[in-house]
């Protein structure tokens, strides 16, 4: 069932974020004001993936949930820029390493029901170390995380950015692991 749409009006408006109360009409007849949240720009992550390292991760704190914990390199796509581009743009400018070859894994709405936000997911085989990263005020630490210990700090609740944790959830089981296969513990392996 499709929802009617008669309007919608904003109440606050940024570069970053827009809020509005949307006029709908549910399938039935009944119309009342929902809550929308616009996002401007479109959002890319990156698993950066190395056969002998493992991931390359961040780990950083957020002072909204006031939380710590490891992410994949993300950001804004910019105006005049592919999700790709910014995928590649933002890993070498929060890790100091620029990505190999990079390919999507998937795209997709982290809350629709509220939101129009997109997500991008990209994986780079492999990176180059070029330096520090441009932007040191994005993590307390790059790290390259085996897989073994990446699975641990899944499981430990330390990858709590939805982004991060959806990107290297859909790299474990879609990328990192061929379909049926495990390990004697039930855990898949490594494909190659």
């Amino acid at each position: 069932m499709k929802w009617t749409v008669h309007g919608e009006r904003v109440i606050y408006d940024s570069p970053w974020i827009r809020l509005a109360l949307a006029d709908v009409e549910i399938p039935g007849g009944e119309r009342f004001e929902h809550h929308v949240i616009r996002i401007p720009a479109e959002a890319s992550g990156t698993v950066i993936a190395d056969q002998e390292r493992g991931v390359l991760l961040l780990w950083r704190h957020r002072f909204t949930t006031d939380t710590w914990g490891w992410e994949v390199p993300a950001g804004r796509v910019d105006a005049g820029e592919t999700p790709i581009e910014a995928a590649a743009r933002e890993a070498f400018e929060e890790t100091g390493w620029r990505p190999g070859p990079i390919r999507l894994l998937t795209s997709y709405f982290p809350h629709n029901g509220t939101s129009d936000a997109t997500f991008h997911l990209f994986v780079a085989d492999g990176a180059t170390y070029v330096g520090d990263p441009i932007d040191p005020s994005e993590s307390e630490r790059v790290e390259w995380v085996d897989v073994p210990r990446l699975r641990s700090e899944i499981a430990a609740g330390r990858v709590g950015d939805g982004l991060s944790l959806t990107a290297l959830l859909w790299w474990l089981v879609h990328e990192q692991l061929p379909h049926g296969e495990q390990d004697s513990q039930g855990i898949g392996k490594r494909r190659r």
